[in-house]
């Protein structure tokens, strides 16, 4: 490896270490935020309803201004700020605002007055009546946030195309943090209502923590004007179509899973959503983190017709992507049952709930491999300024979900299996099939990507994570009457231990990295 790509790596694992540190901030807050939610309302059905109706706004910012945006703006805005192009580059980002602001308004004005039959006909149709009128009235004030999440949203690719990582990444934080301020003063009063209230407010603060660093950008520039004339804006927008559809897709299972879970026991929903969320944190603090520190750098190589370095790049981070989200799965899988009771069992949430989540979290985090890779190689393929294969695939994968959730919860109903395990199980299986699809066409198209380099990394991987998990499971069993807490923590430092020291025993260079990186962090401060 040349020191050119060397540099390059160290770029980005040094963004990363910076965002991974705000995204498990973020998920730390998402997790105190779940707590008290589900301290207060368990399973039962008013946290249905709003977990239902968050759906729907999640829908609309997704198709209009969440990755699909992200995955076309952010490689065109680089483009020109690596030409030293400012004045084109802020009348993209301008038109892109400007965009945005006007069709997420409408669809949300739009959509209010529709929230019944909303509900009625795409959430929710298996809820009760009253459930539903609820379902609506919390969607109606939930439509507020799209357009607020779609600034936040570009903000955050203008910062990180300029190598601003950390307040884009403490920007999930704001948002828990609203939702957290909203249970406990809002809800007291308000009722439900108060998590929608809480839900604007944090969309509200999570665009309000990037204005300070968007403000000290150099040669910063807003123009009135939509850029439809621009080839950068159609540039973007040839970009986004493609993944469009593969948002579309993605939103697609999420409805059909909404759909589903509403129709079975109660609770169904909520147990699928907060097992997602669980999964989800490690998900963004490695995954996340590295794909947002990973897309500019791979952009600018590109743009700088530097594809062996960027090759190289990405097997770097495809190695460091394994060594740190295999052990999390299999830990997850080992401790779900004590983290997910010493996480919520209290108040509303009883031992049945911690049941109903702990079985959907054992399907998922089979899945977290599959999931991170997924993130790391579609930046991949973005950078390339290929927006169309990993939306063909994912499609693909995610067509294959929706059949999967439909014959899994009722292959697991038939054998006197909770129906929902099965709707985290399709998710994974669609996405081990989706990481598999796009390494294979990633592969021809740059050539090889160092499969042996690859491999070697994961045996090394999977042999650090047999020894950990052979030091759970015993911890497990020799502290199998002791309290939740001690479980999962002693578990999760003895795993941790353990697989710190193999990783460093059979001499891992990521391991040795991240130690180093670690080591001069805490040196400066």
């Amino acid at each position: 490896m040349d020191g050119s790509a060397q540099g390059a790596n160290r770029q980005i694992a040094r963004a990363a270490v910076t965002v991974m540190a705000a995204f498990i901030f973020s998920s730390l807050t998402g997790l105190v935020r779940q707590i008290l939610i589900s301290r207060v309302f368990g399973t039962g059905l008013e946290v249905d309803a709003f977990n239902a109706a968050s759906t729907f706004p999640d829908l609309i910012f997704n198709l209009i201004a969440g990755g699909a945006l992200a995955s076309a703006f952010v490689p065109t805005f680089t483009s020109f700020l690596t030409k030293n192009d400012r004045n084109g580059a802020w009348q993209l980002a301008s038109s892109v605002a400007n965009i945005i602001v006007i069709l997420l308004s409408a669809l949300s004005l739009i959509s209010i007055p529709l929230a019944p039959q909303i509900v009625h006909y795409i959430l929710a149709p298996e809820f009760s009546p009253e459930q539903q009128a609820l379902t609506a009235s919390l969607l109606q004030i939930l439509l507020i946030s799209p357009t607020i999440f779609g600034i936040s949203g570009l903000l955050m690719g203008i910062l990180n195309s300029h190598q601003i990582f950390l307040w884009p990444a403490l920007a999930p934080s704001m948002y828990g943090i609203g939702v957290i301020l909203g249970v406990l003063f809002l809800v007291p009063w308000m009722g439900v209502y108060g998590l929608p209230c809480g839900a604007v407010l944090g969309a509200a603060l999570h665009l309000a923590v990037q204005l300070p660093a968007l403000i000290k950008l150099p040669e910063r520039r807003y123009f009135f004007m939509l850029g439809l004339h621009l080839a950068a804006v159609r540039d973007v927008a040839r970009l986004m179509a493609p993944r469009l559809l593969g948002v579309a897709v993605v939103q697609l299972n999420f409805v059909v899973n909404t759909i589903i879970a509403s129709g079975l026991s109660q609770g169904s929903l909520t147990a699928i959503k907060v097992a997602w969320i669980v999964m989800y944190m490690p998900q963004a603090a490695i995954a996340q983190a590295i794909a947002i520190a990973a897309l500019p750098t791979f952009s600018a190589q590109v743009a700088r017709g530097e594809y062996n370095q960027m090759r190289a790049s990405l097997v770097a981070t495809l190695r460091g992507i394994l060594f740190l989200s295999l052990p999390v799965s299999v830990g997850l899988i080992i401790l779900r049952t004590p983290v997910i009771a010493m996480l919520f069992q209290r108040g509303a949430f009883d031992s049945h709930s911690t049941d109903m989540v702990a079985w959907a979290l054992l399907w998922y985090a089979a899945g977290l491999v599959g999931h991170c890779f997924v993130e790391i190689i579609a930046r991949a393929f973005y950078a390339l300024h290929d927006t169309k294969t990993p939306v063909f695939v994912g499609a693909a994968a995610m067509s294959l979900n929706v059949v999967f959730s439909l014959l899994f919860s009722w292959i697991f109903e038939n054998m006197g299996l909770p129906p929902h395990g099965g709707l985290a199980l399709a998710n994974s299986l669609a996405t081990a099939l989706e990481m598999v699809g796009l390494l294979f066409i990633m592969h021809r198209r740059l050539g090889g990507l160092e499969e042996n380099v690859i491999f070697t990394g994961t045996m090394q991987a999977a042999l650090a994570t047999l020894l950990m998990a052979s030091g759970v499971v015993l911890w497990m069993n020799l502290t199998s009457t002791s309290p939740a807490w001690l479980i999962a923590l002693g578990g999760s430092l003895i795993g941790g231990t353990i697989y710190v020291l193999s990783v460093l025993g059979l001499r891992v260079p990521e391991g040795r990295a991240l130690l180093e990186i670690g080591l001069r962090r805490l040196r400066v401060k």
